[in-house]
């Protein structure tokens, strides 16, 4: 018999939610059975498995250790705990940008080509290396990942950089998740793009994602599985360089952008679509403009900044830009100073 105790991070979920995560090898049928059989019990009684879980709930399970080891992979568990070059293999402690932690959420300054989550099973992406630094600094278990695991909230593209939220705690996670569901939080990207933006304003679009080769496009009106989406923008700074051909300076605008929707790839597409691409941007970026930063600059990604939030009770939190956009910031400003 096996005896489990209810604690915060396991709370307030459905009590088959629960043990699916027990048993992450058990069948569904498997599960529903053993309640049904009271091998399972809640409390010292039968449950259906629809209850919700409160914290100091006891769980029991009438199962072989056998059985138990078999459905609940008891033995990576195992392995993780007494294996450090294993568990770090899987959960890498390196160094996190963090600009703001507290008991229930972590947030981090992601750099430019580390993914936020996984594209496949073997990745290492930000979600990774934040359970490995809750891990490292003794608010994580290996045991308590099999029924509870932290989670990086939102999304950047793997070349963009900036602010990543992530739920350390359960009552994180549904904060935060409530949060970005409603779009309360009010999100703030700087971005460097070709040409000059002269006001503020607010565009609007639809966009439809190529699934396949994993790009969008922008339209004017709604078509086929397209998406409505809002951006809004304001003009920081501009910087002029000479042009090759000796006649009109080529000017960039350093943007302000408020993410009103957020779509996949919304803030790079929309801006190209209206004839102001972001610089380094490969997917919908202007080739030439990007080869001229790549030489002068050594920039190799989209210039693109999630650099500032807004939370529902006033709190603010920024990031500061990275070594590449500062370097490409200096280069402009170096570089203006000789044309005038």
């Amino acid at each position: 018999m096996k005896s489990f105790q209810i604690n915060t991070n396991e709370a307030g979920q459905r009590f088959d939610k629960y043990l699916k995560k027990l048993l992450s090898q058990a069948s569904g049928s498997f599960v529903y059975k053993m309640l049904r059989k009271k091998n399972i019990t809640l409390n010292g009684k039968k449950a259906d498995g629809s209850e919700k879980l409160n914290v100091g709930d006891e769980v029991k399970l009438f199962l072989s250790d056998e059985t138990f080891e078999k459905f609940s992979g008891q033995e990576n568990v195992k392995a993780l705990a007494h294996n450090q070059d294993l568990l770090a293999e899987q959960y890498p402690n390196i160094p996190l940008d963090i600009v703001y932690e507290d008991k229930d959420i972590l947030i981090i300054n992601k750099p430019a080509g580390m993914l936020s989550q996984k594209a496949t099973p073997t990745d290492i992406s930000a979600n990774e290396y934040m359970i490995g630094y809750l891990l490292n600094h003794n608010e994580l278990s290996p045991d308590t990942l099999r029924t509870f695991r932290p989670s990086i909230c939102n999304r950047l593209d793997r070349n963009t950089s900036g602010l990543l939220i992530a739920g350390k705690t359960l009552k994180g996670l549904q904060k935060m998740s409530e949060h970005l569901k409603k779009r309360s939080v009010e999100k703030y990207y700087l971005c460097l793009v070709k040409g000059k933006i002269l006001k503020t304003q607010q565009i609007e679009g639809w966009l439809q994602k190529d699934e396949k080769n994993n790009k969008v496009t922008i339209y004017p009106e709604e078509v086929n599985d397209s998406k409505y989406i809002k951006t809004g923008y304001r003009p920081a700074a501009y910087y002029s360089l000479p042009s090759k051909e000796g006649k009109d300076s080529d000017i960039f605008t350093l943007l302000e952008v408020h993410l009103i929707t957020g779509r996949s790839h919304q803030i790079r597409a929309h801006l190209a679509s209206i004839g102001h691409p972001i610089v380094g941007d490969m997917k919908y970026g202007n080739k030439k403009i990007n080869a001229f930063f790549a030489k002068e600059a050594k920039v190799h990604f989209q210039l693109l900044h999630a650099y500032r939030m807004v939370f529902p009770d006033g709190k603010e939190v920024t990031a500061p830009l990275g070594e590449t956009f500062e370097n490409t910031l200096d280069y402009l400003r170096k570089n203006e100073r000789k044309a005038f």
